[in-house]
């Protein structure tokens, strides 16, 4: 049976036998609502690492550091574990503004492996990136949608910060491309609860598709709204950022006509899927959180760290980024590997159906699909 991890201490010792890897997850804010199969992902991929005998001789230890506070708190937080030498490495999902706080901070001095789906353009040296970015998730799924649903005018409704906003620039050209066009853009505080005064300026405009760039409960509880509005019939909605946990919170009657596209779904019917199932299943019970892309995404986050450091055969961040280009690991979505520090992925379409996700298709990445 699952049961809850105690909280973590709020210092820790170095120790020479252990590599240590600040794991950086939401534990509050809109984001919190998918942290715990975030922490449960990334220590299972953990436990498999030292199961194969660690890391450089070490054992991995993943230390837990609250991703949903300030991006300066996180940033100051991790930059002192390093100071102290206790962690050498850092992972975890968490948003845009933490990571543009904490790469400039510890970048340079160890790996730093980031989980989160990101606007694009990160080029820190140090910084080594698992998940989707808005030209090869984004595109072609608007393009698509373009073409077999006739969505030609979107609506924009983002959090206020620097994913959104530049997902949404992305998102004008994206439109362009297949005969269509951004009508409105709306963008608000995370932790937003009134989405009435939104909901008005959709009802009132002539979209017929809605781009959701929301965090966590922040996207649960508009798709309540948006359900209770009645513009589901009217409207379809495209998130780039909706995981398992977050459909379930909103619920079957909310996501009518609702789309994401990402790089995994708990959904796909291919071993490897099966086999992360299987795996967190046994070692966490079926009261555990539901297992989603963002919390596989840290799975994925600890077995690339590990891989950079045992290609490397150093703790050196220089030599482990002159090494990175030939680094690959095995993992729940097959074999990856690495091209200008991005993982190399496939991306699906999948639209809600209750509380799963109907994967339709493998989007074409260098064009949209007939």
């Amino acid at each position: 049976m699952f049961r809850p991890r105690p909280p973590a201490p709020d210092w820790f010792t170095a120790d020479a036998s252990v590599l240590g890897v600040a794991l950086v997850f939401p534990l509050q804010g809109p984001a919190g609502i998918f942290g715990p199969t975030c922490e449960l992902c990334a220590q299972l991929a953990a436990e498999e690492v030292n199961r194969a005998g660690g890391v450089l001789g070490r054992e991995l230890k993943l230390l837990p550091v609250d991703g949903g506070a300030s991006p300066r708190e996180i940033a100051d937080h991790v930059e002192a574990l390093v100071d102290l030498g206790v962690v050498q490495g850092v992972t975890g999902w968490h948003i845009s503004s933490v990571r543009q706080a904490l790469a400039p901070r510890i970048a340079h001095r160890v790996p730093y492996v980031y989980t989160a789906l990101y606007e694009g353009g990160e080029h820190t040296a140090g910084v080594f990136l698992t998940s989707e970015t808005p030209r090869d998730q984004l595109r072609p799924a608007m393009g698509l949608l373009a073409h077999e649903r006739g969505v030609r005018r979107w609506f924009v409704v983002g959090n206020d910060y620097v994913w959104p906003r530049r997902t949404a620039r992305a998102a004008h050209a994206y439109a362009r491309e297949s005969g269509g066009v951004i009508g409105g853009e709306v963008y608000l505080p995370l932790g937003t609860h009134d989405f009435e005064p939104v909901l008005r300026r959709i009802e009132r405009s002539d979209a017929d598709g809605v781009l959701m760039l929301l965090v966590g409960s922040d996207a649960v509880r508009f798709n309540r709204a948006f359900a209770a509005y009645g513009l589901a019939a009217r409207c379809l909605r495209l998130s780039t950022l909706m995981d398992e946990n977050m459909l379930m919170a909103s619920g079957p009657s909310a996501t009518e006509d609702l789309y994401s596209t990402a790089g995994f779904f708990a959904s796909l019917a291919n071993q490897d899927t099966l086999d992360l199932h299987g795996q967190y299943a046994d070692r966490y019970g079926i009261e555990a959180p539901a297992l989603g892309s963002l919390g596989e995404s840290c799975y994925e986050g600890v077995l690339l760290l590990a891989a950079l450091l045992k290609r490397a055969g150093t703790l050196d961040v220089t030599a482990i980024g002159a090494a990175a280009g030939t680094v690959s690991y095995e993992g729940p979505r097959g074999l990856m590997h690495l091209r200008d520090r991005h993982v190399r992925q496939r991306i699906y379409l999948a639209r809600a159906d209750g509380l799963d996700f109907d994967v339709l298709t493998e989007l074409d990445l260098h064009g949209t699909r007939p």
